[in-house]
């Protein structure tokens, strides 16, 4: 499985579309554990961008911070499950915390 996170300064970015980078966690959801993480630049700010590049990459699941409800509608149309409201960690921790069933979520504190 692929889970994408966005990132600032290495941890979870509290605005999706205003992230620097993703950060791509491949994981065994068999033996929960991660088996690589790389990152990637995000792409320049385009609205409705995120979600199709994101599907492009094989992502399964999005672990964001803040999120507004377009980018959550247009990555559930492409059929990638989003946990948003997750408190700024690193990647690994939190697709970690993901696997084991730990993550926890607040309000989403996006509104745009």
């Amino acid at each position: 499985m692929l889970i994408a996170i966005p990132i600032s300064g290495g941890v979870l970015s509290e605005h999706f579309g205003h992230a620097e980078q993703f950060a791509f966690v491949e994981v065994d959801t068999s033996s929960k554990r991660v088996i690589s993480v790389r990152s990637e630049a995000a792409p320049l700010h385009q609205p409705g961008l995120l979600p199709r590049w994101l599907h492009e990459r094989g992502v399964q699941v999005v672990i964001a911070g803040g999120i507004g409800p377009r980018a959550l509608q247009l990555l559930e149309e492409n059929g990638i499950e989003v946990i948003y409201g997750v408190q700024p960690d690193t990647p690994q921790k939190l697709a970690g915390l993901y696997l084991s069933g730990g993550l926890v979520t607040r309000s989403n504190p996006c509104d745009h």
